[in-house]
């Protein structure tokens, strides 16, 4: 695939904290010090940008490294201006902008969600519903660069900024990268589901220590990221379709805030599920993982494959790219797919059908031609 040569790519940041990035993944102890002091003249010259950021978004965290502006319209001209200087500054020729910070407060899409003309009166009134990451997400799309949502909130998923990326031919997706636990469910769930296996119940909880824990130990950030974990099963094994297997099961999902377990998330699950004749068996995971480890991959992946999608001329959102994600960004009445079998089929037949190739079908019959 002609994707862009990673020697290629220049990085920056938004944050609210002013550490450069080599401070910044020192305090965050996820890598190494020997590995770290390898890359530390490149980590130090990269200094976050002043960061549109309101508390009450995100009750947990307090930073000093934030814009000021009479109003949300100005803070995202701001944003525009600066993604403007960035590009011209570092000599790109074109730009993707990647959502990785924190779990925002659970908000519904409301009236002023609904069209574009709407949205920027309510940004001029400074309205609550506007949180900071639709100011992002309407400043890259207006700058025309493609936009890709890690969080769960709502943020590019609402009528107003779909329709202005279609209007400006943007590629836009989301939400919530697919990292730990809900990885492991995209996994297992589909295997469950294709030999027929009933489900009683799902219990799942996190412990994780870093920031990310800090944020969802508020219960309004919390309400915001079980969302997004609670529609996977739902989707996958259609108890609606099967009501004999999956209908009332119960599923439970919990997060931990538990400082000393820092970045590396541990991930329980007890998992009751019935066999033939109705007898009962029971799987369980324990899953010691790494969060940044495990999602600053996505993050590269979905850099290059958006860079790819823009210079496909593919406006609007890539529900290809929800093998990435939680809760797949699709287009109304499309039904999310969350099987992540699936979900690869269908990034790499989309790769394909771009090369002009043959797509995947694994029709058996093929085998004996």
């Amino acid at each position: 695939m002609p994707l862009a040569d990673l020697n290629d790519i220049v990085f920056g940041a938004w944050d609210i904290f002013s550490d450069n990035a080599f401070e910044a993944a020192r305090k965050a102890g996820v890598l190494e010090k020997d590995l770290l002091n390898q890359v530390s003249e490149q980590l130090s010259s990269l200094r976050p940008m002043k960061a549109v950021f309101e508390q009450n978004y995100v009750k947990r965290l307090t930073g000093e490294n934030v814009k000021t502006g009479p109003n949300k319209m100005d803070l995202a001209e701001q944003l525009i201006v600066e993604i403007a200087e960035f590009k011209a500054s570092h000599n790109c020729d074109r730009l993707v902008m990647v959502w990785a910070a924190s779990t925002e407060i659970f908000l519904e899409e409301s009236e002023i969600h609904t069209s574009i003309e709407a949205f920027e009166r309510a940004m001029y009134d400074n309205d609550d519903r506007i949180a900071p990451s639709m100011i992002y997400a309407y400043a890259a799309i207006r700058s025309g660069v493609p936009f890709a949502n890690g969080a769960p909130n709502l943020t590019v998923d609402i009528p107003a900024l779909t329709k202005l990326a279609e209007r400006e031919g943007v590629p836009i997706c989301g939400k919530d990268f697919k990292t730990g636990q809900t990885l492991m469910k995209t996994i297992l769930a589909p295997g469950l589901k294709s030999r027929m296996l009933g489900l009683e119940g799902w219990y799942s909880t996190n412990i994780l220590g870093n920031r990310d824990g800090e944020v969802l130990d508020d219960p309004e950030n919390f309400k915001t990221k079980e969302e997004s974990k609670l529609s996977v099963l739902e989707h996958i094994l259609q108890p609606d379709v099967y009501p004999d297997l999956y209908e009332g099961f119960s599923h439970v999902v919990r997060i931990n805030y538990y400082p000393p377990r820092g970045d590396n998330k541990e991930g329980w699950d007890s998992i009751d599920i019935r066999g033939w004749l109705g007898y009962q068996m029971q799987i369980k995971i324990d899953f010691m993982c790494r969060d940044s480890i495990l999602a600053a991959p996505l993050v590269l992946d979905l850099a290059l494959f958006m860079d790819l999608a823009a210079r496909a001329r593919m406006k609007g959102i890539q529900e290809w790219l929800s093998f990435y994600f939680k809760a797949p960004q699709t287009a109304p009445g499309l039904y999310p797919e969350h099987d992540l079998f699936i979900q690869l089929m269908k990034l790499k037949n989309t790769l394909r059908h771009l090369q002009g190739e043959d797509l995947i079908t694994h029709l058996g019959l093929e085998y004996y031609d």
